[in-house]
């Protein structure tokens, strides 16, 4: 459909009637004595409410005056004979209202006709209007709001700068409808690429949303019907509110190489006490995020490797996998690199493994014994320098010699365990000779950010499409794609809604 401006021209004093009389109205009660009292705040509030008013009817008459020339138009065209867009009949009065970000307005326009086929309106094809009330305008703005605070707190905003144009369900579902060609995009999304030894790192974590009981998974629902809690007003020792559904992150970055040593990572124990100059570590950027609470996790980690595959498709880049130890999270990754035919350098993050010499070593000490923290940096320092079974046997000729409970011996086992279980991924010394990241401060920092500082606001309780929405929207602003992701959006929607009219109009 093509526009109508150049096919009746229509003065705009005459189309613009209703809007200059507003602006002069504004103007000479600016200019009159009533607001000569005012002070610049009570100035401000009525530029703000007639302003926006003033906006609502420069739309609505730019609107009518298109609604005019399409009239115009169509009815010379079908006069001659013509079947604009395969139809013969001209119907006018049609109407739908479209509520903006400056308020409410009415569209105008003529539809065209035929037995045994549906209304096509010309209009709504060249405007690209919504299927529904709500303006794109105004749905992007409620996507701003919404992922960055309750939903509440989004419509109180949408509602002081727009009107009352939006009600709270409403704005969840826009939500929702907005997010719905994020995979398109990303698929059509080819990453720029990177020199040959720059870094290229993955990272996958974890995190739990408490959803409406209806949209846990069957595992966890099953669990919560059968759980019967001791006590009547809290949860008993031990017991799990079995109400979340866990989300899987995954991050993608590039990094440059950093060369450290292991003291660069963790103090000597009685080292010098002048100020030592420590090396820095890799620093993070180009950083990609994907997540769903709707799909497991193989989906998510599939797709990071999917998006690596595509910054370094020849795989010439050093790949590191920064991992936190789960073994199904490894058979996932395994699985991927044989698919990709990659082969990445796979590390446990080193805070994980301090976390677990940090277990073991109150076996060794007294609670509050500041000796604890020289242990824990002595076998820190000998993972870090690939001394692997030398921290293995001491820890294990310690708990030989020491008197333990047995709790403790179970304890310091668990940890040796955890190790053993652990050795190819802790190959620390050579990580820290090539420079590459050996923590997965990324994607944890990414999980509080995308999951804890919106879906985990208290008190909320999500639904599947809501939660995945707002975490895939969330994802998709970090990574800085909103606004080319909206200009796709918007090109995908036109032509699902208006793709037929436009085919038949060809």
């Amino acid at each position: 459909m093509e526009p109508y401006a150049a096919a009746t021209p229509i003065p705009a004093a005459d189309a613009f009637a209703a809007s200059t009389l507003t602006f002069t109205a504004l103007v000479e009660d600016l200019a009159g004595p009533d607001m000569a009292g005012l002070t610049h705040a009570q100035v401000e509030d009525v530029l703000e409410t007639r302003g926006r008013d003033l906006l609502r009817h420069l739309f609505q008459d730019h609107l009518d005056l298109r609604t005019l020339r399409e009239e115009l138009d169509l009815t010379r065209r079908v006069a001659r004979g013509e079947r604009p867009a395969g139809r013969s009949r001209l119907e006018r009065g049609h109407h739908r209202d479209l509520a903006t970000v400056v308020g409410t307005v009415t569209v105008r326009r003529c539809a065209l006709r035929e037995p045994g086929t549906r209304n096509v309106y010309p209009t709504d094809v060249v405007l690209s209007l919504p299927e529904g009330l709500h303006s794109h305008g105004l749905r992007r703005l409620a996507v701003r709001e919404a992922v960055r605070s309750s939903y509440d707190t989004a419509h109180d905003a949408i509602e002081r700068r727009c009107g009352p144009v939006l009600g709270k369900r409403q704005a969840e579902a826009l939500v929702a409808a907005a997010a719905v060609d994020i995979p398109a995009f990303y698929r059509r999304t080819t990453p720029a690429p990177a020199p040959h030894e720059t870094v290229l790192v993955i990272s996958a974590d974890a995190k739990g949303i408490v959803m409406r009981p209806e949209h846990l998974r069957p595992a966890t629902a099953k669990a919560a019907r059968r759980a019967r809690p001791a006590l009547r007003t809290r949860l008993g020792p031990g017991h799990k509110p079995n109400r979340k559904r866990m989300a899987t992150l995954a991050v993608v970055y590039d990094t440059d190489p950093v060369p450290r040593r292991a003291h660069d990572v963790i103090a000597v124990p009685g080292g010098r006490s002048e100020q030592r100059l420590v090396r820095p570590g890799p620093s993070a950027r180009g950083t990609w995020l994907t997540g769903s609470v709707a799909h497991d996790p193989a989906t998510v980690i599939a797709a990071a490797f999917d998006h690596a595959a595509a910054r370094d498709p020849q795989h010439v880049r050093p790949w590191v996998v920064l991992v936190d130890g789960a073994r199904h999270q490894l058979d996932l990754i395994h699985d991927q690199a044989t698919r990709h035919q990659a082969h990445p350098h796979v590390l446990l993050d080193l805070v994980h493994v301090l976390e677990r010499l940090w277990t073991a070593a109150w076996c060794f000490h007294a609670p509050g014994d500041p000796k604890v923290e020289d242990w824990v940096a002595v076998h820190a320092l000998d993972l870090l320098s690939g001394r692997l079974d030398h921290t293995l046997e001491t820890i294990q000729a310690q708990a030989d010699h020491t008197d333990l409970t047995n709790s403790q011996h179970a304890t310091v086992a668990e940890t040796l365990g955890y190790l053993r279980g652990n050795a190819d991924h802790l190959h620390y010394d050579q990580a820290l000779a090539h420079g590459w990241p050996i923590a997965t401060g990324v994607i944890e920092g990414a999980c509080r950010h995308l999951i804890g500082d919106r879906l985990d606001i208290c008190g909320s309780r999500w639904g599947v499409p809501g939660a995945e929405a707002l975490l895939t929207l969330r994802a998709l602003i970090d990574n800085g794609d909103f606004d080319a992701y909206w200009d796709f959006h918007l090109a995908q929607e036109h032509t699902r809604i208006h793709q037929d009219a436009y085919q038949l109009s060809a």
